[in-house]
């Protein structure tokens, strides 16, 4: 696998439910599964540089933004891409919380999807017959993206995921390592909990999830809004880049002063 150039990327902290203190050593841990793990399978590197709440990340990075939910990513100004037309990545920590999910996991997840396909663009197509065939999303954690099948870099828990052959239909059950943990034993297999997106070339249905149950689904596993999976649905003439970071910080100030109001009146209820 060829070496590319290391990616500057910025870890931001813009939740409400997480600490600085918290995140410092999950992204000491990303660190060391981007190195040392997913840079051997798929010739990516990344330096990553934690921003703690409240501070401006470095001009000319990518951005993988710790967050509380959509609603308050729509809320900070946080979209498509960020203020640059540069890669942004989306973790909503309070929906891994609130749902018993690891929001580490989820941290680890977007960002190595976000190395492997920052554009949410590429794909892999089978041909069935001579005149259809499937795109297969570019996705590396979604066929094992299950915390079930997560592992741990020192107490950290990160998410598995895929190696280039997993997308190599010609290869055999058995005949290689499909990806980090070794859960699965051939090409385009879906472990529990797994999906993947999916186009039918001919079928006019769009993008579809198909889930380890080989179902077809539209609905529980659409993605939150400025998720991955809604992105990729959406032609990139109608992303749109975040406010400047600012802004960000502005609406960041306001919205924890309404956050504040909200638990102030229930708390005098």
């Amino acid at each position: 696998m060829p070496q590319t150039s290391t990616i500057q990327i910025s870890i931001i902290n813009a939740s409400t439910v997480l600490t600085d203190t918290e995140i410092r050593p999950v992204v000491n841990a990303l660190q060391q599964q981007v190195t040392n793990d997913f840079r051997p399978a798929w010739g990516t590197d990344a330096e990553l540089t934690f921003v703690p709440s409240g501070s401006t990340p470095p001009i000319g990075t990518w951005w993988l933004t710790i967050l509380d939910d959509s609603d308050q990513a729509g809320a900070l100004g946080y979209h498509d891409l960020t203020p640059d037309g540069l890669p942004l990545g989306k973790v909503f920590a309070a929906t891994d919380l609130k749902y018993g999910n690891s929001w580490t996991v989820t941290a680890s997840h977007e960002l190595l999807e976000m190395l492997a396909d920052p554009n949410i663009n590429l794909t892999v197509f089978v041909q069935n017959e001579n005149t259809t065939g499937t795109l297969y999303a570019y996705e590396v954690c979604d066929a094992c993206e299950s915390d079930a099948f997560s592992y741990k870099i020192g107490t950290v828990l990160v998410s598995d995921f895929v190696f280039p052959s997993w997308f190599e239909t010609f290869r055999v059950e058995g005949s290689t390592r499909f990806d980090q943990t070794n859960n699965i034993s051939e090409p385009l297999e879906l472990i529990s909990g797994g999906y993947i997106g999916v186009f039918g070339v001919n079928d006019g249905t769009g993008w579809q999830q198909l889930t380890a149950q080989k179902t077809p689904t539209d609905a529980t596993h659409r993605g939150n809004v400025g998720s991955r999976r809604e992105r990729r649905r959406t032609p990139h003439t109608q992303w749109v880049t975040s406010h400047t970071y600012k802004e960000i910080t502005h609406r960041a100030t306001l919205y924890k002063e309404r956050l504040q109001q909200v638990i102030t009146r229930k708390v005098a209820a």
